[in-house]
């Protein structure tokens, strides 16, 4: 085993590296040596450059959200391919790439379809945490740890299915567009490809994370008229007036239900509306905030283990529309390396989304500054 140099004096050989340790629920995660094997046939390893704290992160330590542990979080990274298994022919060593927690293999139902995006070989519906070959890349006191939706990216290096890793522009900074992995796309496509929110509408983002702030600019691209922001933290609530939001709503300044606010201050509902927290009260507030007959709701919060979403039939009987998606719905091998690009143009900008750059080792900092309510996006330079 040897500690990583290049490529060439690691190809095919163990690595041994520093990786955040989630060892257990409601407890700071451990930076510890990992030992990370070489990538199998299919596989890629990946030296990360960058991992944004994404939501989905913190429900997993919270409880939330049951993966198998002891395992390796984050999803959001991008990095350089150190080397690569028999077969591999979309990615190189060198190559700068994204993690993908929604693969693309390019061959099941989903991905045949023209609107699938949800391909048969996700692990994030009912994750089990290891390789699809069923076994596991990384070893910590000779115990064997899961990975997080076949990626994990808190982490110096990590292996992963070439399905789930995507080329990127070699010019692309890499502490920028780690949010192309989850945050970006998952918030913006479900404003302009799910719900396909059309010019002089009203909007209505429950939310204003890196998801919901993402949702924000989608709909801003899309012509939206009027965005409502909703967010019990004020901080948030200020920064979304500055990429987009034109109306704020703190739940907590008022004594009526929330969506009972949103339907009085438009009319009739918003004409979209978006939940991106993942709560069951929120998403029923999102379905009732917007129009009875014609409004459309997306869901994009992921909720608790076997949680159920519960409302009467006649909230969609009468018209409106209720979904959900993955990633924004692009196909993700496809689709993702294109918005890079056109952040490349200037014609996308998810700098503003970034309020904290943190060094690896103050991993456990950066989930304080989310559950605070102080980042929007706080990014993790390795």
């Amino acid at each position: 085993m040897e500690r990583a140099k290049c490529s060439a004096e690691t190809a095919g050989k163990v690595i041994v590296c520093r990786a955040a340790i989630a060892w257990t629920i409601n407890a700071p995660m451990s930076i510890e040596e990992v030992e990370v094997d070489p990538p199998k046939a299919g596989e890629v390893r990946i030296k990360i450059v960058s991992s944004g704290i994404c939501g989905s992160d913190n429900h997993i330590l919270q409880g939330k959200l049951k993966i198998p542990l002891p395992a390796i979080l984050g999803h959001e990274g991008a990095g350089i391919v150190e080397s690569i298994g028999e077969g591999v022919s979309n990615v190189k060593p060198g190559d700068k790439v994204l993690t993908l927690a929604i693969p693309q293999c390019r061959k099941c139902d989903s991905c045949l379809h023209a609107k699938g995006n949800c391909c048969l070989k996700e692990d994030v519906c009912h994750p089990v945490g290891l390789m699809l070959d069923g076994t596991s890349r990384f070893t910590c006191r000779g115990r064997k740890l899961y990975n997080l939706f076949g990626t994990s990216t808190f982490t110096e290096y990590t292996v992963m299915h070439e399905i789930s890793v995507v080329k990127i522009d070699a010019a692309a900074p890499l502490e920028k567009v780690c949010l192309f992995a989850c945050a970006f796309p998952t918030g913006y496509g479900s404003a302009v490809n799910k719900a396909r929110v059309t010019p002089g509408s009203t909007c209505v983002v429950f939310g204003l994370g890196g998801v919901g702030s993402s949702v924000v600019l989608g709909c801003k691209t899309a012509g939206a008229a009027r965005i409502i922001g909703v967010d019990i933290n004020e901080e948030k609530l200020a920064r979304a007036k500055a990429i987009g939001v034109t109306d704020c709503l703190n739940p907590r300044n008022f004594k009526k239900p929330i969506q009972q606010v949103v339907v009085e201050m438009t009319g009739f509902g918003a004409d979209f509306s978006f939940e991106a927290i993942g709560t069951i009260d929120t998403m029923v507030a999102a379905l009732e905030s917007c129009n009875l007959s014609y409004g459309v709701c997306v869901i994009i919060g992921v909720p608790p283990e076997k949680s159920q979403l519960a409302f009467e039939p006649m909230q969609i009987l009468s018209g409106r529309i209720l979904t959900g998606c993955f990633l924004g719905e692009y196909k993700t091998r496809d689709c993702i390396p294109i918005l890079v690009a056109d952040y490349m143009r200037k014609k996308i900008n998810v700098d503003p989304l970034i309020t904290h750059t943190l060094p690896f080792f103050r991993i456990n900092e950066g989930f304080e500054l989310l559950r605070s309510g102080k980042s929007i996006r706080s990014v993790l330079l390795f």
